[in-house]
């Protein structure tokens, strides 16, 4: 006799899970989420307080293979919250706050106390972002992953004032680039991370240069910017043009992304430290600097254009972020 769990999907595993996640999905609840978890569609209160003309702003993504470090070392309470501080900061670039985040966990075998870990990351960043865990989907897949091996999405709503949008439409010659440092890779970068770090290291390797083991180092969750920028684009005091997320494609592929026509970007690349973990992987790899700057954010996690007229008051408000001034928007052929 064949049965669904013994072809590998355990319903009762699921069950499980959902009696474990309730209570700390509920704790993210505002007065706008209308049902709680279970339902075929999660419900969400178009109210916002404040917002004239309300405009949403959506966003997905993943993890990469960082969840290939979280598994291989059995440490999956951080993973979550990359995922949503990523999420969070994809849309905090557009001028928004977010609203409410729903995830989709899909594995070979549902190990119950495993995605508890995660869905526990999920509840802790979005408690930090103010924002609400309404909903998501957990699908047992075997043959699609192997074992307990599982993968991860993300999607976020939040919301932005109309004349309040950050697209680049502001950014002009003669703006000021301001990075803020990452905390490490963040969500990117980990293909080549992995493929030269660890033929040479194992992740529990201690590293005098890292300070910590390399399996750690490669865990510092993703930061998020959302509590240190959004106040800051409430005013226009500090003259903030555009912000851009230091994702895939590296610093002058996603601030280029702002860019109006006819202008370029002019980033003085000793203007920082690079961290590290940077240095280790291009030594180690011998990885040619156009690839490093890439694939990987090299320290610099958020990238500010702002007037040069306020640049001196912005500096001043983050210092605490340990802001740098990293470069400017000149004039240049278009892109």
């Amino acid at each position: 006799m064949i049965t669904y769990k013994s072809s590998g999907v355990d319903i009762d595993a699921g069950e499980e899970l959902v009696r474990r996640i309730k209570k700390p999905i509920r704790s993210t609840f505002t007065p706008n989420v209308l049902t709680d978890i279970g339902m075929f569609g999660a419900f969400y209160r178009a109210k916002f307080k404040g917002i004239k003309n309300p405009v949403l702003v959506s966003s997905v993504d993943g993890v990469g293979t960082k969840l290939k470090i979280a598994q291989a070392m059995n440490r999956h309470e951080t993973i979550g919250q990359d995922l949503v501080n990523h999420c969070v900061n994809d849309i905090l670039v557009c001028g928004a706050k977010p609203l409410y985040f729903m995830d989709y966990f899909a594995t070979g075998k549902l190990t119950p106390v495993v995605a508890e870990q995660v869905v526990l990351g999920f509840v802790k960043a979005c408690k930090e972002n103010s924002c609400s865990l309404i909903g998501g989907e957990t699908a047992e897949m075997p043959g699609m992953y192997n074992g307990e091996e599982y993968d991860l999405a993300g999607m976020i709503v939040g919301v932005v004032e109309e004349r309040k949008i950050l697209n680049g439409k502001r950014v002009k010659a003669g703006d000021v680039l301001i990075g803020l440092p990452s905390t490490g890779l963040h969500t990117n970068g980990y293909s080549l991370a992995r493929r030269v770090l660890l033929e040479k290291f194992k992740l529990v390797d201690h590293l005098s240069e890292l300070g910590t083991t390399l399996g750690e180092a490669l865990l510092t969750v993703h930061r998020s910017y959302f509590k240190i920028l959004y106040p800051l684009l409430q005013s226009s005091v500090f003259g903030i043009h555009a912000l851009a997320h230091i994702t895939g494609g590296g610093i002058e592929g996603n601030t280029a992304r702002v860019l109006p026509k006819k202008t370029r970007l002019k980033i003085d690349w000793n203007s920082w430290e690079r961290p590290q973990l940077f240095r280790l992987i291009q030594k180690t790899g011998d990885v040619p600097e156009e690839d490093l700057r890439r694939a990987l954010n090299l320290g610099v996690g958020m990238v500010i254009v702002a007037s040069k007229t306020k640049v001196d008051a912005l500096l001043r408000q983050l210092m605490k972020s340990k802001p740098f001034v990293m470069g400017e928007v000149v004039v240049g052929r278009d892109r």
